[in-house]
Parts: structure tokens; C-alpha cells; sequence
């Protein structure tokens, strides 16, 4: 069979996720061939790079949701051009495919995912009873885009992005044949993966694709070439993605580059790299000020966990917030006997 995984980048910043996802499917010895849908908001100097390590780059046009409301629910307005993404059941040339977000990084080999059929995709963190679109098989098929387009304009998308749109066109996912739920080892979130510390420890080793959700991704954190330590951005925009995947992603990144090397690298202190070439933004700048309120930063899911709303923090608050009522409640005596007087 003709086989290929795909993915999609639409700017300069995918375009490097693009690359370290390559990279990775090329290190765990895929015998698939690696296909990149690209829109034409990835420069020329993204595209050369590209092209080192994807068999193929396939220029389509940008399918944009243009459904603010709904996008404006998960606030991520960037996610209407993942409509593009439906582009990929254009690739007839192909028997079956496997797609992959361009903000996934391959830990093991996972061809046998070819063994699956369409739709196959993990659950959803936010909403089991949904598939996560960051991994799925599928079988190109025009009549399959042409049905998805007509679909779209019809009924739009639930979260203004494809994922909505995907469930509720393949809607018997959730239950009609459990051989299409892929084990959560295949889409693993890293920014979740210690929720459940036990299950992470017992299936941990198993993890065969990791996939950064969340508008933080990897490629905006700084890297330490002597070190392989990471510097994660200010926590204030970190989105939770654990240090350990960022890291492996930083390696895979880095792993026979060289500092220096055209304009792939900028310094950010000795050693100390963020990548640019590929649109990869350096933060050697303060970090920008939070406005809104904790309250406002909560309800978006915006926590500050390792700053105002740490732990250590929250509980000081808390036993300040009792030392007070004891200060000024009245005792259990007081209570009772106040009690008996009624």
C-alpha cells in the first residue's frame, strides 16, 4: 500500500514544529513516507529548511473557518485556518495516511497506526466523547472533501476549529467500534500528563506521541546547548507543558545543528539558543504584563501555577484567611451557650 504520514503548517512558527516532527518520525525509523501540506504564509526560508527533511511539500490554499464566536470560546482565534487541514483528503496518490499536528514530537515508532482505520484518533481531554485531530488515520478520498466542505458550509463547526467540525461529521466515533479509539499513549498532552501521576508512572514508558496543546509551544522556550537544559518562558504565559517533553523536543531540535549555522540560531546568552529562521520568537525582554485580573487569567485557564497562584501561595492564603475567622469568630462555648439562651 501507498502510505504516508501528513501534516500541515500555514506560517513560519508551525513550520518549525513541522521540522522537529520530521525529525522525530525520521529518528524512530518510519518506513512511511513523510508528505507537508504548506500554505503559501511559510516563507521561502521555512520552505528550504523543510524540504531537508519531508519528502514531499504540498502547496494548498487556506481554509479558514472565519467563525469568530465559537473560536472566540476556546480563545485561540488563530485555529479557523485549521480548516486546511481538510486539504489532506486530497492526497489521493495515497492508500491511507496518518496526520499529525505540527506541534506533536514522534517518541516511538508508530507505523503500526497504519494498521487502524479511518477514523481512528484518541479522546479528547476537554470532552472524552470527542477525538483529539492532533493524530488520526484517514483514507484520502475526494468524495470524503467534497462531503466534509458541504458539511462545513452547512453546519459550520461546534469550536469554530476542525476538531468540531470532525466529530460532528464522523459522530459514530464516540460509539461504534471501540477498535477506532486510539490508546491515549498515542496522543498523550504534556501538559496533563502528571494529573493522574499513578497512570503516568504505570504507562508513562509506553508514550509513542506527545503533543503540545495550548498556544505555548516548545519552540518558545530557551534551550541550554552545554546543559540540554530548558529555560521555560515566564510563567506567566506557560501553559503547562511539562519541562521533560519540551526538553526531548529541544533535542531533537538540536541534534546535528549548529549554532551559528546560517540564520537558524539566535543567541540568547552563551549557549543559550532560541531558534529564528523559522519564525521562533526570542524572549530576552521582560515578560509582558498580565492584565485582567487572577480572576479573568482563571476563568481562560490562564494559571499561574508557579508564581501568584502556586501552592505554596494558595495555602498561605487559606491558613491566613482561618488565623482571621478564629481572631474574630466566637468559640463552640460561645455558640452553645448563646444557643440555650434562645
Amino acid at each position: 500500500m501507498n502510505e504516508a504520514f501528513v501534516s500541515l503548517t500555514t506560517n513560519d512558527q508551525y513550520g518549525l514544529g513541522a521540522y522537529v516532527l520530521a525529525k522525530s518520525l525520521r529518528r524512530t525509523n518510519t518506513t512511511k513516507k513523510l508528505v507537508l501540506l504548506i500554505t503559501n504564509g511559510v516563507s521561502e526560508n521555512c520552505r528550504v529548511k523543510l524540504r531537508t527533511v519531508w519528502d514531499d511539500l504540498i502547496d494548498v490554499t487556506v481554509l479558514d473557518s472565519e467563525d469568530k464566536v465559537n473560536l472566540a470560546l476556546l480563545a485561540r482565534p488563530e485555529l479557523g485556518c485549521t480548516f486546511s487541514k481538510l486539504r489532506a483528503w486530497t492526497l489521493t496518490q495515497f492508500d491511507k495516511c496518518v496526520f499529525l499536528d505540527a506541534d506533536t514530537l514522534v517518541i516511538q515508532n508508530v507505523d503500526d497506526l497504519f494498521e487502524r482505520e479511518e477514523m481512528s484518533a484518541a479522546p479528547d481531554i476537554g470532552w472524552p466523547d470527542c477525538f483529539n485531530t492532533g493524530v488520526f488515520v484517514f483514507r484520502p478520498s475526494l468524495a470524503t472533501y467534497d462531503d466534509l466542505i458541504a458539511f462545513s458550509k452547512k453546519h459550520g463547526s461546534f469550536d469554530g476549529g476542525d476538531q468540531g467540525l470532525l466529530n460532528d461529521y464522523f459522530s459514530w466515533w464516540a460509539t461504534r467500534d471501540i477498535a477506532n479509539h486510539l490508546p491515549f499513549t498515542y496522543n498523550m498532552v504534556s501538559n496533563v500528563c502528571y494529573s493522574y501521576n499513578p497512570a503516568y508512572k504505570r504507562f508513562g514508558a509506553d508514550v509513542k506521541i506527545v503533543h503540545f496543546l495550548g498556544s505555548i509551544k516548545p519552540w518558545h522556550h530557551f534551550y541550554d546547548l552545554e546543559t540540554d537544559n530548558v529555560r521555560m518562558l515566564s510563567s506567566a504565559f506557560y501553559s503547562g507543558a511539562d519541562e521533560k517533553f519540551v526538553a526531548l523536543w529541544w533535542k531533537c531540535f538540536s541534534k546535528d545543528e549548529q549554532p551559528g549555522a546560517g540564520d537558524l540560531w539566535v543567541s540568547a546568552g552563551a549557549n543559550k539558543m532560541t531558534p529564528t529562521s523559522f519564525g521562533g520568537l526570542p524572549h530576552s525582554g521582560p515578560a509582558p504584563v498580565r492584565r485582567g485580573g487572577a480572576q479573568h487569567w482563571w476563568e481562560k485557564g490562564q494559571v499561574d501555577y508557579q508564581g501568584n497562584d502556586s501552592f505554596d501561595k494558595i495555602m498561605g492564603h487559606i491558613n491566613s484567611q482561618l488565623q482571621d475567622q478564629q481572631v474574630s469568630s466566637p468559640d463552640v462555648d460561645e455558640l452553645e451557650e448563646a444557643s440555650t439562651l434562645r
